[in-house]
């Protein structure tokens, strides 16, 4: 499946790495980043909307959907700085020295990571439903913690948890499609069974880049909070209330990261550019604007 009216394109961004890119519309550079467990189909709304007055480019990271997906051989083929640089390469080789970023969840940390690596490239940043990476592990605790069970089970080494995923892999990845939507209707047959078809040909890399958020992304965020790196470009981050459900500050959490930031909570499922579009795209424009 592709977004209605886009052209897909097969981009090399690294030594043996391509991937697979749906992009649309005219005008100033927008690149959209997909979550788990999705594929850039998630984005079909709010990309046909957005290339009213942007070019709009939506693919699928490494180790998802229809991109390559490389072997992890030494625990950073899926680094959040590595796919970082994957979509800053997929930009130029487009023509885009320079371009806005947006990113839900997996997508979310990976655009969080390129506007801390490659401010000069990232003109806005929008976020949607996501702590950065050592956030995310330091307000987990206690039973409130089961929450995120599937963190902790992608963070074993390699092996059990790819052996256990991979034996009901649509029991496990439609789990999540069915516990985070608020409203079934906002992901019909044809797109569930495009993500669960895509999901179960990327096991051991979907695993790869939850275990990279275990280990070596979250010495990268750890590295940048010690020495003071915050994200230059203006921010918005859109936000289910998890803060209130497992008690931290979300917005005190982002601001400290993000200067200038714009942050709300929304009233929707996790999949909100599907469940609640309009608001994403209104939220999006007004980050355009500014």
């Amino acid at each position: 499946m592709n977004i209605p009216g886009f052209q897909t394109h097969r981009v090399e961004v690294a030594d043996g790495v391509r991937l697979h890119t749906s992009v649309g519309g005219t005008g100033s550079p927008v690149v959209l980043l997909h979550g788990f467990p999705q594929t850039h189909l998630m984005w079909r709304h709010v990309a046909a909307a957005l290339a009213d007055e942007h070019t709009v480019i939506c693919p699928d990271l490494r180790g998802y959907g229809a991109s390559d997906k490389p072997a992890d051989a030494d625990g950073t083929s899926y680094a959040k700085r590595t796919m970082a640089a994957d979509v800053v390469a997929l930009a130029r080789e487009l023509g885009h020295e320079r371009f806005a970023l947006a990113g839900h969840d997996r997508g979310a940390l990976v655009a969080f990571r390129a506007g801390l690596d490659h401010p000069d490239a990232i003109t806005r940043l929008g976020l949607l439903d996501v702590l950065p990476t050592l956030d995310m592990w330091e307000v987990l605790h206690g039973t409130t913690a089961a929450v995120a069970f599937h963190l902790y089970l992608m963070a074993q080494p390699p092996g059990l948890p790819e052996e256990l995923i991979g034996a009901a892999p649509d029991a496990f990845f439609g789990h999540f499609l069915d516990l985070w939507s608020r409203d079934p209707a906002a992901l019909p047959a044809d797109v569930r069974a495009a993500y669960l078809a895509a999901c179960r040909a990327a096991v051991p890399s979907i695993v790869a880049d939850y275990r990279a958020s275990a280990g070596v992304d979250t010495e990268h965020d750890r590295a940048d909070r010690e020495a003071g790196r915050t994200l230059r470009m203006p921010v918005t981050v859109l936000q289910q209330d998890w803060g209130a459900a497992l008690g931290y500050d979300a917005t005190a959490l982002w601001r400290a990261w993000a200067p200038d930031l714009e942050h709300r909570t929304v009233d929707c499922g996790h999949f909100m550019a599907e469940e609640a579009p309009g608001e994403v795209i209104a939220a999006l424009r007004k980050l355009l604007a500014r």
